[in-house]
């Protein structure tokens, strides 16, 4: 598989995990998926997430949360913007996601935050995914 979309990459990962009812995800890590972790991290998507060293460069384990029946707490994840076709938002065009229940994350050049904390920013930038 190409890593042409890293990004992809860490959301399918992350889905396929908690699909497949197990305690964590690895993915290689880099600053930006750090950041996309984060904001799982922040909106109780995820119990946690560190960067370790990997056999090649670091490795980002996501622990995947779950409710108290064993449900994973992300029922959906997907990509939005893709390389192939970039999807920009201006901040009064972020969608809400399942009626403001999910997230949209939102790369903006104040950094990586929530469709949320853009719009109250009044920044947009590019719509990298949602989750809810």
């Amino acid at each position: 598989m190409s890593m042409t979309d890293p990004v992809a990459d860490f959301l399918t990962r992350i889905r396929n995990a908690a699909s497949a009812d197990h305690a964590d995800a690895e993915i290689p890590a880099s600053g930006f998926k750090v950041e996309l972790a984060r904001i799982l991290r922040e909106q109780g998507y995820i119990e946690g997430y560190a960067t370790e060293p990997g056999r090649i460069g670091d490795v980002l384990r996501v622990r995947l949360k779950y409710t108290d029946d064993r449900q994973p707490v992300i029922t959906g994840i997907r990509r939005v913007s893709r390389p192939g076709r970039r999807t920009y938002v201006s901040a009064g065009q972020i969608p809400k996601v399942l009626g403001g229940m999910g997230t949209s994350i939102v790369s903006t050049s104040h950094g990586v935050m929530t469709g949320h904390e853009a719009r109250r920013a009044g920044v947009g930038g590019e719509l990298v995914a949602e989750v809810w």
